[in-house]
Order: structure tokens, then C-alpha cells, then sequence
């Protein structure tokens, strides 16, 4: 039995492998997230978990503002209290009033107006912008960098059509993030939604991976490809002849993937944009955006475009299959095979986040997968 369990580990990876990775079960904290449409902040305050940690969000003065989701006093969520003087929010329970911008303890309110706790008590802060009709987070330390770092550019320097659906998965958002950039699942758990109806998938393909821009996105780039295939002593797959199905329409680009965990996928006429945001140990916010590079009346039927067809086929069905893949993924122990390249690339990408020294510069092939185990007898 020993030695049977000898063979079986072979081949087999933890991730210590990749220290910064196993650590980051709750993300990187030194870049902005996306969380919101900032038409969901309103009048009411937003409560949500991000990063392990409760982050109310409010919007008052038409400002947007996010604080630690807790009263020091006896530990009430905020996001139960209201607002009753400008810039501030009061706790729901015995009306702790705290300034929005700083965090302050303004006012005590069922303790009168000379209450000797104001100003000796403050919740955490944390700075907020609104980008494309998007709420942005940034929840590291010390001053962060422009929002702007942390938004591809060409979505601020193009005019843009931007639509999409955020939702709340199970599963770590590191498991999520590999199965956007994973190089094998597409092919396979996809090939019969409707979206790929009429696009003929590929049954397999080698390839591998290069970072792009200064090492801040890694891409797959396709060495070949084949759409059907003969397995010795099984058969041809796929397994019978989809004479309607063409090939033609498929991504551009290698779907490039970047921190703190974002996918690109270029499509001809549109493209998609996917976020994976850390909730806690076992739930991510998964923020899907489709945009058009017009406005106007090209950017409105793209709009007719998503609400009637890719928010359901796309957004939904195809996309939704990979949710019950990541909740239902147990990893580590795992054992990879030769298209694992991506995730491989992925976790050496997580190795440089930003606040450390060195960027991912080199492709990353086959010779960079651990070693395939022999077959156990």
C-alpha cells in the first residue's frame, strides 16, 4: 500500500509550490476591485463581505463612501443604520454617528450632545472610485495607486457601450480565475450551449503561454489545433458528424488574464471582461461586463443586443455552467496534464503581485509542468 500511495503522489501538486498564490486565499489587497453598479447605491447603505472583512457602502452628497461594516460599540452591522445629518450614517441600534470621509465618531446620540466617546472612536475607511458606471474598492495599505492602473486602458480611452451581470458563486475566487483562463474546459464542458451553437469547438490544441504588456497580462498563444481527432481503439471525436456547425467567431487575443484576477476575452464584434472578487474562503463575487467600443446608436442595439440574447446565452448558460465546476472543484492534491500550461502560468503570475520585486517575463511551456505520473499498476 505504501508504495502504491508513493505512485500516486507523483505528478501531484500542493501549492506551496507557489507561496504568494496559497496565501492569497483572500486576494490581493493592494489593488482596486470592482463590486457594484454604482446605480445599485442609492439611498440605502450596501452591505458586503469582501476580502474576509464586512465593507458597508453608502452614497451620500452623491459620493460614494465604504467603511468596515461593523459599530465598535456592540458590533452592529452599519449598513442597518441611516443617515440623519449630511456626511455622516448612524448605527441602527443605539445611534453611534460616524463621519463618512473619515471614520470619526461624531455624535452619540442617545448619549447627548456633550457624549465624552465622540472623537475617541473610529471605524476603518476605505477609498472608493466609480469607473464605468462601476463601484471600485481599494481595501490594501498605505496610499493607493490611481483606480486607473487597475482598469485595462482601452476601456477608458475608447468610447464604450458597457453591460453586464454580477453575481455571488461558491467556491475560492482562485479557483474561479483558473477556470476563466483555463486552457482544456472550454472545449469540452461548453461544446453543446447554445452560445457555440452554430461555431464548431476545438477538440484539443497545444499551446503556450507569454506575458504581454510589461508583464502585466499573461496570454495563451495556440501552437495547433485540431477540431476532430481519432482516439486509438475508442473512435472518432466528436463522436458524430454537427454539419451545421462552422468554425469562425472564435476569441482573439489568447483571452489574456491579469491581477489581482481579471479575464479578456475579444470577440469580433464585442468583447467580455470578467472579474473574480475574494468574498471569503469559499465565495467570490464573479462580475461579468460585456462591452462595445461605440456609443451611440451602435451602443444602444448592442444593448438591445445583450438584454435580449447574450445576457441569457452568454452571461447564463455559458458562463453558469463553469459555477458548478468551481463550487464542486476539491484542489489540492490535484493532478495536471499538459494544458494545465495556463494555470501553471497563472499561479507564477500570483508569485509577483504588486508590492513585490520582479515580473513574470518569461513564456511558460510544457517543460514547466510538473512531472505526469506513471500509470499505478
Amino acid at each position: 500500500m505504501a508504495q502504491q500511495q508513493g505512485s500516486l503522489s507523483l505528478g501531484r501538486e500542493a501549492w506551496s509550490t507557489w507561496p504568494r498564490y496559497e496565501a492569497a486565499v483572500l486576494g490581493f489587497p493592494n489593488y482596486w476591485y470592482p463590486v457594484l453598479w454604482s446605480r445599485q447605491l442609492k439611498k440605502k447603505p450596501v452591505g458586503i463581505t469582501l476580502m474576509g472583512q464586512p465593507v458597508m457602502f453608502f452614497r451620500s452628497g452623491g459620493k460614494a463612501y465604504a467603511l468596515r461594516d461593523r459599530c465598535p460599540h456592540r458590533g452592529i452591522p452599519l449598513h442597518h443604520g441611516e443617515q440623519h445629518f449630511p456626511g455622516t450614517l448612524s448605527c441602527a441600534y443605539h445611534g453611534w454617528t460616524y463621519d463618512l470621509e473619515s471614520g470619526t465618531l461624531v455624535a452619540s446620540i442617545t448619549d447627548g450632545p456633550d457624549s465624552p466617546i465622540c472623537g475617541k472612536v473610529r471605524v476603518q475607511t476605505f477609498p472608493v472610485e466609480e469607473r464605468l458606471g462601476l463601484l471600485w474598492v481599494y481595501m490594501g495599505q498605505g496610499t493607493p495607486p490611481p483606480v486607473e492602473d487597475d482598469i485595462p486602458a482601452e476601456l477608458l480611452e475608447k468610447p464604450v457601450t458597457v453591460c453586464g451581470r454580477i453575481s455571488e458563486r461558491k467556491g475560492n475566487w482562485r479557483l474561479a480565475a483558473e477556470n476563466g483562463f483555463d486552457q482544456g474546459h472550454a472545449k469540452y464542458l461548453h461544446r453543446n450551449t447554445p452560445f457555440v451553437f452554430f461555431r464548431k469547438m476545438p477538440v484539443w490544441d497545444r499551446s503556450h503561454v507569454v506575458p504581454i504588456e510589461d508583464g502585466k497580462w499573461i496570454a495563451r498563444v495556440t501552437d495547433e489545433v485540431h477540431f476532430d481527432t481519432d482516439f486509438p481503439g475508442l473512435g472518432r471525436f466528436p463522436t458524430r458528424k454537427q454539419w451545421w456547425k462552422r468554425r469562425g467567431g472564435a476569441p482573439r487575443g489568447g483571452s489574456p488574464l491579469r491581477l489581482p484576477g481579471m479575464l479578456r476575452v475579444a470577440y469580433p464584434e464585442w468583447s467580455h471582461y470578467e472579474w473574480y472578487v475574494p468574498l471569503d474562503e469559499g465565495h467570490h463575487r464573479y462580475l461579468q461586463i460585456a462591452v462595445k467600443f461605440s456609443q451611440g446608436l451602435k451602443g444602444w442595439l448592442f444593448r438591445l443586443k445583450y438584454w435580449t440574447n447574450l445576457r441569457w446565452i452568454f452571461h447564463g448558460l455559458f458562463n453558469d455552467q463553469d459555477a458548478l465546476m468551481v463550487e464542486d472543484m476539491d484542489s489540492p492534491p490535484e493532478r495536471l496534464y499538459r494544458p494545465d500550461v495556463s494555470i501553471i502560468a497563472w499561479r507564477k503570475l500570483c508569485e509577483h503581485p504588486r508590492g513585490t520585486e520582479g515580473v513574470l517575463t518569461e513564456p511558460i511551456t510544457e517543460s514547466d509542468l510538473p512531472a505526469i505520473a506513471e500509470p499505478v499498476s
